[in-house]
């Protein structure tokens, strides 16, 4: 019966070793929470000074570069002008494709459909697009 003694030892022996670790973690992360909320303030106990410095403004057509095709004059901003006039499932083919990096594959099984009708959407939204450019790009000034 020695043997099994010796076993029942060595098991409560890593027992309490494990109890100990785990209970000492417990306080180490209560502890870490603690100190996090310490120093943390809510948005809205932030002096009004120092909220509104908490902002930003999207300048995404500031400072906007056009690009010459056909001696049209074309926009980011005309671009994405011609994005929304396309309808809602080729806009959306278009943009998870082109700006999500999605293919075509992961795109028909988001919108339970096949590989070939996200290909056509696709690819037939480039018609639409360019006649939207031709029509409302302004003409190239090149001086």
């Amino acid at each position: 019966m020695e043997p099994n003694r010796r076993e029942f030892i060595k098991q409560c022996a890593f027992q309490k070793f494990c109890n100990t670790v785990l209970h000492n973690e417990a306080c180490d992360a209560h502890k870490e929470l603690h100190r996090h909320k310490a120093r943390e303030i809510t948005f809205s106990d932030l002096p009004l000074d120092e909220a509104r410095q908490l902002h930003t403004f999207d300048e995404y057509f500031k400072g906007e570069t056009a690009f010459e095709r056909a001696g049209k004059k074309i926009t980011p901003k005309l671009l994405l002008d011609a994005i929304r006039t396309l309808p809602e499932e080729k806009r959306k083919a278009v943009l998870l494709y082109y700006f999500e990096g999605m293919n075509d594959t992961e795109i028909a099984e988001l919108f339970n459909t096949s590989r070939s009708t996200i290909q056509y959407r696709r690819t037939s939204s480039f018609e639409l697009l360019r006649k939207y450019l031709e029509e409302n790009a302004d003409e190239w000034d090149r001086f």
